[in-house]
């Protein structure tokens, strides 16, 4: 897209990767090289693991395209949700950059696999989106619940020797999500035609229904996407009720620690001695504590990630997230424009993140042995966080708006980010 973020992380001592004019590339002949290259089959792992961070980038993103702000911190995470479980999301997003560049017509980036599927995208407001997601999962459930009743029906009636055998081999794999699961429910669909021409009367009726509902045999991955904003401020209630809920949700929190989408206010994610709208002199308060906040529920799945920090952590953070059957929140840092930065670099942002105390890793499993539930990931800063932050404008702007309190607050941000650190690690543990 023109960012450069590949080029500042390309891990080569010589860089593989070098930028070049799209014009350059044409002549060069590279269109019939890209028309080959899109001809290949898609989603060829050859032996690589999914659960892998290679296995999961020869999966075909299902988020083709970022529409936002080049070298956008969100857009990375959207797209490796659809690597991972994209065939199958229904995706609940809240109003802000991500509905912005998730929805924007003509040009929609979520599409579709080989198979005709991929993510259902819904867009809400601020107030109720995790609630409107909470419907999605509702409404999935009680359509399982449907479906497996009219199931019963038809086995208790009898039908052709080829929907039994298609129907019996799909309620084995009920609660599985591997791609045997849906070539299960596919076949299922296949043999459904000829036994309704075949049935009558109530069994007739049943099958009808089954056929209405043939794409519930298998799960849905239902995931309530936002910001910091929605997550922390204006639609915390609904967040805090779905979690509470006990249902089997997935909420991301793409942080950018300010209304993005809206001109950079100061949201509840805004730390200390940070320069945003309506904290023009700096943010006086610490950023709340919402991972803390969530895992003291003691059933909430909960992590924080920070790809460029630790692509491994992130994806398997990801995945336990999916594949607990309860609700998950995961906090996912995303640099942004806002920050005043250099957006080439957001991925290296996102690693300086970590490397000096200013963002945490952790995944928190209710699933986990007991003792080992809370796993910190967070080594010891090794670089300075005063040289983080100063490396960035909405930070440094503080010492024009607000001169007389900047190096206070400055020491105070780092004070905090500690102290931030210390509770989650220590309460973590407890929990």
């Amino acid at each position: 897209t023109g960012c450069g973020v590949c080029v500042d992380v390309c891990p080569a001592k010589t860089k593989a990767l070098k930028m070049v004019s799209l014009h350059e590339e044409r002549d060069a002949g590279q269109v019939t090289n890209a028309e080959f290259f899109e001809a290949l089959p898609n989603n060829v792992l050859e032996g690589a693991k999914i659960d892998s961070v290679k296995g999961a980038q020869f999966k075909t993103p299902l988020f083709e395209f970022s529409g936002a702000c080049a070298g956008c911190g969100e857009t990375p995470y959207v797209k490796l949700v659809t690597q991972l479980f994209g065939s199958r999301i229904l995706a609940a997003n809240a109003t802000g950059c991500s509905s912005i560049y998730g929805g924007t017509f003509p040009a929609i980036p979520y599409t579709k696999d080989d198979n005709g599927r991929g993510p259902a995208w819904g867009n809400s407001l601020f107030e109720d989106n995790a609630e409107y997601g909470f419907g999605m999962r509702l409404a999935v459930d009680s359509n399982r619940e449907l479906l497996k009743k009219n199931i019963e029906n038809v086995l208790t009636a009898g039908t052709t020797p080829e929907l039994t055998a298609a129907i019996k081999a799909s309620v084995e794999m009920w609660d599985s999500k591997e791609d045997e699961a849906f070539h299960a429910q596919v076949a299922v669909a296949e043999a459904l035609p000829a036994a309704i021409k075949a049935a009558s009367g109530d069994t007739k009726t049943a099958l009808n229904k089954i056929l209405e509902l043939k794409d519930y045999f298998m799960d849905k991955s239902v995931w309530i996407i936002g910001g910091d904003g929605w997550a922390y401020d204006i639609g915390y209630g609904g967040v805090d009720h779905v979690m509470a809920s006990g249902r089997n949700v997935n909420i991301l929190v793409l942080d950018t620690e300010v209304y993005s989408n809206t001109g950079g206010q100061a949201s509840k994610a805004t730390p200390i001695g940070a320069v945003a709208k309506f904290a023009n002199a700096g943010m006086r308060l610490g950023k709340k504590n919402l991972g803390l906040m969530a895992m003291s529920y003691g059933y909430v799945y909960v992590a924080s990630i920070s790809m460029g920090a630790n692509r491994a952590q992130t994806q398997k953070a990801l995945m336990e997230a999916e594949a607990y059957d309860g609700p998950s929140i995961v906090f996912a840092y995303s640099p942004c424009i806002a920050h005043g930065i250099d957006m080439s670099k957001t991925a290296s942002r996102q690693k300086a993140a970590v490397d000096t105390g200013y963002w945490p890793l952790y995944r928190f499993n209710p699933e986990g042995e007991e003792g080992k539930k809370f796993i910190w990931e967070t080594k010891e800063p090794k670089d300075s966080y005063q040289d983080f932050i100063r490396a960035e404008r909405r930070y440094t702007t503080l010492e024009k708006t607000a001169p007389a309190d900047a190096e206070r607050l400055f020491k105070e941000a780092e004070e905090d980010a500690k102290k931030r650190m210390e509770v989650y690690k220590r309460m973590g543990s407890l929990l």
